[in-house]
């Protein structure tokens, strides 16, 4: 193992894993800018310290284009190879065409949802699937805790729509729920934030403290409201790595069936006692998923969120899929001139 393994838990590797590679130095991608990129490494001759390099160049010959948080090898100040990810936090991408990788090689995704104005469940629901779908273990922080009228029904409330994963009630205004994070954490571990704009993750990094360069710009409004903007590396207290998102603008998603099954598992056992293994739940005989919503036995809402999460998936589906493209298109076509015929007649 080169010398610059030595100390790579502070970049967040995993405690005991071994580094794949003899050649080069390692290094971490901290953010990229374009065709260049931060990248920090261990600091030669520290047991704990590290190096940010900025103006790091990516060479042409790499199979992918860097994230935050990819782990890296470098020579000189260039990207020489990009290791492969364990987990990859994504989403459809802006452009309509494949996925866009948001951070790589994360351990825990916590799913930031404010609750100052109510709970809001299709963020928590469509958020928490996105996050399981990473391959992360995702944690689910309810924000503004401090202006909330009943945290511990919230709470209760919250836990119900993403059975399994653990709710922390969290405020950076008296500090609940931040030792808990910091707990998660710790040494040789890489987390993230992720939520909408303006549900308080900004706040949230500022009191976890630690080694952070401030990523905030002044809003429009001139009052100083803070945004992320770009996808950046920072070090928290407790000697974790924490990659700052910026928020989430649509709650568009593109996920494998089993991250949606982590978070509606109360359907998918429904749907075992289904007349039909390919039961879509709408009006198939024979359907326990229709029967469970008609005693009561399953919330109506929760149903509803799971179908419009399926019809996204289809939708997304379709959209990179030229054949089903060309159905889609003209069975409305189809539709239109069906339309146009009754209006003439």
């Amino acid at each position: 193992m080169p010398d610059g393994t030595r100390g790579l838990a502070v970049l967040g590797w995993p405690d005991g894993a071994v580094w794949p590679r003899d050649e080069h130095v390692p290094a971490r991608i901290a953010a990229v800018h374009g065709s260049l990129a931060e990248a920090c490494a261990v600091a030669p001759g520290e047991a704990a310290g590290w190096v940010r390099h900025t103006g790091v160049k990516l060479a042409g010959t790499l199979d992918v284009t860097p994230v935050a948080g990819d782990w890296i090898t470098m020579r000189g100040v260039e990207v020489m190879e990009v290791l492969p990810r364990r987990t990859a936090l994504s989403r459809p991408s802006p452009g309509g065409r494949g996925r866009q990788v948001l951070a790589a090689n994360l351990d825990t995704v916590v799913v930031t949802v404010p609750v100052d104005r109510g709970l809001n469940q299709k963020m928590a629901e469509r958020l928490t699937v996105m996050a399981w779908d990473s391959g992360a273990v995702p944690v689910l922080a309810l924000t503004k805790c401090d202006a909330c009228r009943d945290v511990p029904g919230t709470v209760e409330q919250t836990a119900s729509l993403v059975p399994g994963v653990e709710v922390v009630a969290t405020s950076a205004v008296t500090g609940e729920g931040v030792a808990r994070l910091r707990e998660l954490m710790g040494p040789g571990t890489t987390s993230t934030l992720l939520g909408a704009s303006g549900v308080g993750k900004t706040s949230l990094l500022n009191v976890l403290g630690g080694h952070r360069e401030r990523v905030a710009a002044v809003g429009r409004d001139g009052e100083g409201r803070h945004t992320t903007t770009t996808r950046r590396l920072h070090f928290v207290t407790g000697g974790g790595v924490l990659i700052d998102l910026p928020g989430i603008r649509a709650l568009t998603l593109s996920a494998r069936q089993e991250a949606i099954t982590d978070v509606f598992t109360e359907i998918a056992e429904l749907a075992g006692k289904c007349r039909f293994a390919d039961c879509g739940h709408e009006h198939e005989p024979g359907c326990a998923v229709r029967q469970a919503v008609e005693t009561g036995q399953l919330p109506r809402r929760r149903l509803d969120a799971w179908d419009a999460i399926q019809r996204q998936l289809a939708h997304e589906e379709r959209k990179h899929d030229p054949i089903a493209r060309a159905a889609e298109k003209a069975k409305w076509k189809a539709v239109s001139k069906g339309i146009r015929r009754r209006q003439r007649g």
